[in-house]
């Protein structure tokens, strides 16, 4: 059976194919996080939600006009990577183009599933390509199953959200970890997850420094560039959470200054990405919004993971005091050694 849809998009064909092949576009509506080779043969892997991935290869590519890819999903026996198969045609239109999806080689079951999927996805596809911002996806909101990669990677989806929004004027703000300006921040953060990817044996590339950020605008799209600090960050992490899936949360980790228990270094991405993402919106006036059960989750993993001598030496401040009634949002920035008012923070995250 196929599943076999086409919308509207208000964008030419070629704007169009990058919203579906680049992944800085990707991200918006469709993906956390997104690797592709785009080339005949190519590989790509997408994290569609947290703890769910897809891959294949692509067989046919004509830019603005045609993509076929293979399609399956890691870890499913049912429909392992390049079990299926995904046409995406582009036809201009009168004002746009109409884009039309046909998933081939699925059984009843497994296109009514991802029939669910697709009309999730192209509704977010369309809200982007009209209006620039696709919103945050409440589908990424609550990992599941739920343990430390899948949580990473919630939390990371809310951090890219963040970091896209960053402007040129927003990169000498102070943050509330005092020793950070924003883009000290950026540095600190691509330096966590740069340090325990290179630890897993990824390659994790430098990136653009995060000073060359540009202003990101309201329109479609002004809305389509990426600043570089999202796009630096996201790259890591996507080589970074990938090979700690590979490798898996068995055993120890030598991450040069200590060997560690890989739960451990799971545990430090999800505080890297969840706290430092308050850390941003607090300096640049955004907002972020966090299920309770991710932030509870990640909550009780730095409970674990920030100890007495991290305090001591200053990794971390003294947690500091709130209501018990308190959101677990803020329970956990409390717990990190910042005043959930903002007007300080830990010395480093």
């Amino acid at each position: 059976m196929a599943f076999d849809k086409t919308v509207f998009l208000p964008l030419d064909p070629d704007a169009v194919f990058e919203l579906i092949t680049q992944p800085e576009r990707l991200r918006r509506w469709k993906t956390v996080s997104a690797r592709l080779d785009l080339r005949v043969a190519g590989e790509y892997r997408w994290t569609i939600v947290p703890g769910h991935s897809a891959a294949g290869t692509f067989s046919e590519i004509e830019p603005g006009r045609h993509i076929v890819f293979s399609w399956g999903w890691e870890g499913s026996a049912d429909l392992p990577p390049g079990a299926s198969t995904v046409s995406i045609t582009l036809d201009a239109a009168d004002g746009g183009t109409n884009l039309r999806l046909v998933h081939d080689g699925l059984t009843g079951e497994q296109a009514a599933d991802h029939a669910e999927g697709w009309n999730h996805f192209l509704g977010r596809l369309v809200a982007f390509g009209t209006t620039g911002d696709a919103g945050a996806d409440e589908w990424s909101a609550v990992p599941d199953p739920l343990n430390e990669l899948n949580s990473a990677e919630a939390a990371l989806a809310i951090v890219q959200r963040v970091l896209h929004s960053l402007t040129e004027a927003d990169l000498s703000k102070p943050t509330p970890c005092s020793d950070f300006t924003v883009a000290g921040l950026v540095d600190h953060l691509f330096g966590s997850v740069a340090g325990i990817g290179r630890a897993l044996g990824a390659a994790v590339a430098e990136g653009a420094a995060p000073s060359s950020a540009a202003a990101n605008g309201t329109s479609a799209g002004a809305a389509n560039r990426p600043s570089s600090a999202e796009v630096r960050i996201a790259d890591a992490a996507q080589v970074t959470l990938e090979a700690f899936t590979r490798r898996g949360l068995q055993g120890t980790i030598e991450m040069g200054f200590a060997e560690l228990p890989a739960t451990i270094v799971a545990s430090i991405l999800n505080i890297e990405f969840l706290v430092h993402a308050w850390d941003l919106a607090v300096a640049t006036g955004q907002t972020i919004d966090v299920a309770p059960v991710l932030s509870d989750y990640v909550l009780g993993l730095a409970r674990i993971t920030i100890s007495l001598q991290q305090r001591a030496s200053g990794s971390f401040s003294e947690a500091t005091v709130v209501d018990e009634s308190a959101a677990s949002l803020d329970r956990l920035i409390a717990f990190t050694g910042r005043q959930v008012s903002a007007s300080c923070g830990a010395r480093s995250g």
